[in-house]
């Protein structure tokens, strides 16, 4: 299968958490054809969760996987450092209070 272009991903992925009513920030901009993505997740409450895509070598499935979660100020603090080390990374906020990221729909995980 053909991997999509991370510009193209993620502009679908704004589209349809816009769609639902779902505010989303793009809070880093990275590479358009080959950017790695992170999605935090903001749920409003002091709290967040960072996804990241990964590779299932037993399924050959790419899935979404928590890279950190906790305190905001704590997954601020993992964000910074992944950004140190690939500056061509998308980074995606989620604020909702509900949790919703819309990662395990149909889709998304291309």
């Amino acid at each position: 299968m053909t991997r999509l272009a991370a510009g193209i991903w993620v502009s679908a992925y704004l589209t349809r958490l816009r769609l639902a009513d779902i505010p989303v920030f793009v809070t880093a901009r990275g590479d358009a054809t080959a950017g790695a993505v992170l999605v935090k997740l903001n749920t409003l409450d002091g709290q967040a969760k960072v996804y990241q895509r990964s590779f299932d070598l037993m399924s050959g499935e790419r899935t979404w996987v928590v890279l950190a979660e906790g305190e905001d100020a704590a997954v601020e603090a993992a964000l910074a450092r992944q950004r140190s080390f690939d500056p061509d990374l998308w980074i995606i906020e989620v604020e909702d209070r509900q949790g919703r990221h819309l990662l395990d729909e149909p889709g998304l995980s291309e």
